[in-house]
């Protein structure tokens, strides 16, 4: 079995007048992340991971924003493309390791949903997307509500 793994990363500021979007699910909070897309975190850092993963670049590379055509663009439809691309190299995602590193709002009420979202968006099970929550202890930039951050592991095999 060939088999690969991929890490990622990203990390957005909370502004006002802006919807929070983490892991596909619009989550109540008085502030959103900024972004060109409706920067979703946890779907940017999972894309990242799985494109490393295949030797694809970035997502970035792929979803530039500099372009029009991903301004204000639903997150979800950038991780399907994503598994798109790597279908095309005929790899398939194995599963994923996440973590979202926020202060507030809290998330554990939201992982459930965020796991179905995911796993149908890779057609993988839904235990087979794992998303830990937790804060920084009020250290740093997450720590003062200053911007939310995601890592993420994947395996992808073909």
């Amino acid at each position: 079995m060939d088999i690969r793994v991929g890490y990622g990363y990203d990390v957005h500021a909370l502004v006002s007048d802006r919807a929070l979007w983490i892991g596909g699910i619009r989550i109540q909070h008085e502030k959103g992340l900024l972004g060109h897309s409706d920067a979703d975190v946890l779907i940017h850092a999972i894309c990242d991971a799985l494109l490393g993963a295949a030797g694809l670049r970035d997502i970035g590379y792929h979803f530039p924003d500099t372009s029009d055509e991903f301004k204000g663009i639903d997150s979800k439809l950038l991780l399907k493309r994503t598994v798109e691309l790597l279908a095309e190299k005929s790899w398939r995602v194995g599963n994923v390791d996440a973590t979202v590193c926020a202060e507030r709002p809290k998330l554990n009420p939201h992982i459930p949903a965020m796991q179905d979202c995911l796993s149908g968006l890779m057609a993988i099970a839904p235990d087979a997307v794992s998303i830990k929550a937790t804060t920084s202890e009020k250290l740093g930039f997450t720590g003062r509500e200053e911007g939310i951050a995601a890592s993420a592991v994947v395996l992808i095999v073909r």
